[in-house]
This record gives structure tokens, sequence and C-alpha cells, in this order.
């Protein structure tokens, strides 16, 4: 028995995604929660917890996009006529976003404002497309052939729509918890106020996307509640449960660490839910990672490129987080 290439690369898609959402993902919750503070010297301590770390997070996104083209070409070609918009939508949002982190450090007093408000603009816009695109992938996307014939604005439909909500809400839970282990005093204590209602309201979210899929997609009803699946996939709602009770008891008890791990253990939760309702299509509901993969020698090739630069990345990715462990102070240091 031979070597699964394509569940190999399919393997490395997934872990690349996980790695940005979780990392990207507080950068950006940063963003989205930065108009509930209104000090200028918290917002500096805010932005000041990512600055040192924030360019190397979105390596993982050109690593997933690059081994997607590479590993299933007609997977990217489909996903990238279906999402044109919110793909392009996206990147204008991930532009803005890292043009007015750096200039809002440049800026004079009269000028920063308007490049907090390009901040959380470039950091809501980017989350919420990334939301809708999931949740137009999950909904499905009509291919005949090997070409996309749905409809290009198929993703202003409400399912997509309320997945970039919940998105938007659980990069903002990422955001607050990652400060609540980033920060002290009074912006410590803002930020355990904030999660817990984002972690209560993100908890409904989830719930409702997970009656409304199953409802609307009989395929996923079928996967999810049939025996024995049923009995296999049942711990991943009561851990979702769990890590949500846990967030709320580790805040309570102003825990620094706990709240960020819990979310954490969410998100890949509900990273595992998606990833059981799609298995084993990449373009649902019915081209499988085989179906779309390119030929075995190409893939090939890329792996011995993949296992050299991924080491890498991930040393590089622990090293900067290792040099900039701690609390960051009032005077913007770390220590």
């Amino acid at each position: 028995m031979g070597i699964d290439l394509s569940i190999i690369w399919f393997t490395i898609i997934i872990f690349a995604i996980l790695m940005y959402i979780v990392m990207d993902g507080f950068d950006l919750g940063i963003g989205l929660i930065f108009p509930f503070i209104k000090d200028p010297v918290e917002r500096d301590m805010m932005v000041n917890t990512v600055a040192p770390v924030w360019d190397g997070n979105e390596t993982w996104l050109i690593l997933g996009g690059a081994a997607l083209y590479g590993a299933f070409p007609l997977a990217y070609a489909v996903i990238a006529d279906a999402l044109s918009i919110p793909i392009t939508l996206m990147l204008f949002g991930l532009i803005f976003r890292g043009v007015a982190f750096e200039f809002r450090f440049k800026a004079t007093e009269h000028h920063r404002p308007f490049w907090d408000k390009a901040f959380i603009g470039g950091s809501f816009l980017a989350t919420f497309m990334q939301g809708i695109s999931v949740g137009t992938i999950l909904n499905g996307i009509q291919v005949t052939g090997r070409v996309f014939t749905g409809d290009v604005m198929g993703w202003l439909s409400p399912f997509p729509l309320f997945c970039g909500v919940g998105l938007v809400l659980a990069y903002a839970l990422l955001g607050s918890s990652w400060l609540i282990m980033k920060t002290q005093h009074a912006l410590h204590d803002k930020m355990s106020q904030l999660t817990k209602p984002l972690t209560i309201t993100l908890l409904i979210v989830i719930a409702i996307i997970s009656i409304w899929t199953p409802l609307a997609h009989n395929a996923i009803s079928e996967r999810w509640f049939t025996r024995p699946n049923l009995y296999w996939f049942l711990p991943v709602p009561v851990l979702v449960i769990i890590c949500g009770l846990g967030i709320l008891k580790a805040v309570k008890r102003r825990a620094d660490y706990a709240p960020f791990l819990l979310t954490l253990g969410l998100i890949f939760l509900g990273f595992t839910g998606l990833g059981i309702s799609l298995w084993p299509n990449i373009i649902p509901p019915s081209i499988s990672i085989w179906q779309a993969a390119s030929p075995p020698q190409s893939q090939g090739f890329m792996l011995v490129g993949g296992l050299l630069i991924i080491p890498v990345i991930l040393m590089y990715t622990f090293w900067s987080y290792y040099v900039f462990r701690g609390k960051i102070s009032e005077d913007e240091g770390y220590h």
C-alpha cells in the first residue's frame, strides 16, 4: 500500500489554515475590539502585544494558499471563481489593516484616529470575508464538469453571512483572551469583562450554526446523526460546552492563561466539526480531495520543498513568540 500524497497535502493545508486562524485570529481580534477601548495608551498597549510577531502570522495563509494551488488545482480554481469577491475584499482588509498597523505609530495625534479607524475597518472586513468564505464552502459550490457554474454572488445568502458574524465573534474572543494573557491592571480587567459576553454570544452562534447546517444539508445530517457516527462525534459538542464554561470560570477567578488556551480549544473544536461535516470533499457537496488532486509526481515534488520550509516556519514562529513572551507593561515594554 503506497503513500497517499493527497491526504498528506490535505493535512498540511488544514494545519496551515488552523495555524493561521489561531495566530492571525487574535491579531485581527485586537482590531475588532479596538472600539471598546478609548484610551490611546491602552490602545498602544494592545497593538504592542502583537507588534513583534504579527508579520509572521500571515505566512501560514500564504502557505495554505500555495499548497492548495499546487496540490489541488481544481479546488483552487473553483474556489477562486466562486469566492473572487470575498477573497478580494479580504485582501483589501488585510492590506488596510497592515498599513494602518504601521502608520498609526508614526502618525501625529491629529491623524492617529484615522489610522485607528482603518485598523478597525480592515480587521472587520478581513475577518467577515473569511467567515463568509467558510460559510459559502460549507453551503456547497456548484460545479459542472471541472468548471464553477454557480452564482458569483451566492456568498450573499443568509448562512454565509451568519458564518461571517460567527467568525467575527470568534476572533474577537481570541483577541480579548490574548490580551488577558498579555496585559495587566486596568486593561486586563476590561478584557476580562469583555470576554464574558463574547463567550456567551459565540456559544449561541455555534449552537445556531450546528442546528442550521444539518437542517439545510441532508448529507451532513446523516454524517452526524446516524449510528455509530453519533457516538463517535458526540464528544465534539460536549467539549465545546466544557470549553465555553471553562472560559467563563477562568475569567471569574482572574486566570491569565486559561481563557486563551480554552479559546484555542474552542476554535479547534469548531474547526474539527467543520472537517467532520465536509470530509472527504474539498469542494462540497461532491468533489473529493482525490478528484481535485494534481498528479502524484507534482505532489511528490512539492512535498520535498514543503518538508524543508515548514520546519523553518515552525522554528521561526516558536522563537519569535518565545522571545516576546510575558506581559507587556504600561511603558510598552515586555517583562
